[in-house]
């Protein structure tokens, strides 16, 4: 059977441009960044040209872009950078409740260490209001965290005005842009975060390589530590392949956003209106009232569980808003912040396109979806 892949927000496949860019460096190309010969000079010019490509897209200056294994290792080094150089004082650090747990858990950690955390909350379409991150802003308040957009819903946020909010009170802001860097614009002098989290595979880079952005003059302490690479914020002996391959995601995006963006929201449209014809009224999604991702729709199917209705659906790929163990559901804490009721969460379905996803099958994928629910719901 062949599959259709709706889960882009989960990760994406490696581009073949990205494949092709990375191979010589899991060939012949083997060197050591740190070593002074021919092989190791390669491998540090194949890591300046990747950071430069990927500073290129964020514009913003290459010696700012720190790499990392993924968008966790980034938003760890963000928040827990930031708290580790004021350890000894403490301080306040304000996230919204839409969060990654990539950034909820360090949070976390730190409030369990003395740190004092706030989180502000969304309305119902998982829009976070800039006067709510305002009020929550203390004397002592180190860093402020709110995602650029979400995974399970696809709102974005309006970071540049939040970022003007922090910069009016001296406070650093942090953004997790993994979920939208590919899927929109994201530019650091639009936005004006001073920290910012990138993830490979959601960008068609493979899985474990990301970056983080740190404007100059922003003081980060290390969380792992060792020799000096990446500026001695970021230690190990560089995955040149990897690096390499999100230098390359990050100019294919470059190339190819524009069309990309208008591609993926008519795609993600046609899907809607044909369930939204297929089921009426009583189907609803979420986050239809504010700016959200071109390429994802998240819907809540009446009357059924969102797993058992991609159960019916063997061939599609897609993920659910709510988990069912023992005959209880667990609401995600997203689909909780934006007050989705547990019967309604239950069967919400998210379903994400990308950049290989083709008309055809968006409607063999909406097809498969209503005969299953109208198995289910009869």
């Amino acid at each position: 059977m062949e599959l259709i892949y709706l889960d882009y927000n989960a990760t994406t496949p490696v581009a073949p441009a990205v494949r092709e860019a990375m191979l010589p460096y899991l060939d012949h190309q083997y060197g050591n960044a740190s070593s002074n010969h021919s092989l190791g000079r390669a491998a540090a010019e194949a890591i300046q040209q990747a950071r430069e490509q990927v500073a290129a897209l964020l514009e913003v200056k290459p010696e700012e872009i720190v790499f990392t294994s993924g968008g966790t290792e980034a938003n760890n080094l963000a928040i827990k950078g930031v708290a580790l150089a004021h350890w000894e004082t403490k301080g306040h650090l304000v996230i919204s409740a839409l969060e990654h747990p990539a950034v909820v858990a360090p949070v976390e950690f730190l409030q369990r260490h003395g740190f004092a955390v706030s989180v502000v909350p969304c309305n119902s379409d998982g829009w976070v209001d800039p006067n709510d991150v305002l009020a929550a802003i203390r004397d002592d308040t180190l860093l402020v965290s709110i995602m650029h957009a979400n995974n399970e819903i696809g709102s974005v946020q309006s970071i540049a005005e939040i970022a003007e909010i922090c910069h009016d009170r001296g406070v650093l802001l942090h953004t997790d842009a993994a979920q939208s860097v590919g899927k929109v614009e994201v530019t650091v002098p639009h936005l004006g975060a001073d920290l910012l989290s990138v993830a490979g595979h959601k960008m068609y880079a493979p899985k474990g390589v990301g970056a983080l952005y740190v404007r100059r003059g922003v003081k980060l302490e290390p969380v792992l530590h060792g020799a000096g690479h990446e500026r001695g914020l970021r230690p190990g002996t560089e995955n040149v392949p990897y690096i390499v391959a999100l230098g390359q995601a990050a100019q294919l995006v470059r190339e190819d956003l524009a069309a990309d963006m208008d591609r993926m929201a008519y795609l993600r449209d046609q899907l809607w209106e044909r369930l939204l014809a297929g089921v009426g009224a009583e189907l609803t999604a979420n986050a239809l009232r504010t700016a959200r991702l071109p390429n994802t729709l998240s819907v809540n199917f009446p009357r059924v569980a969102g797993h058992e209705l991609l159960e019916q659906c063997p061939g599609l790929c897609a993920s659910t808003g709510a988990a069912c163990h023992s005959g209880e559901t667990r609401v995600s804490r997203v689909l909780q912040a934006i007050g989705l009721s547990p019967e309604v969460a239950r069967g919400t379905v998210r379903l994400s396109v990308g950049r290989y996803t083709t008309e055809e099958e968006i409607h063999r994928a909406a097809e498969m979806l209503l005969q299953a629910w109208h198995r289910l719901a009869a």
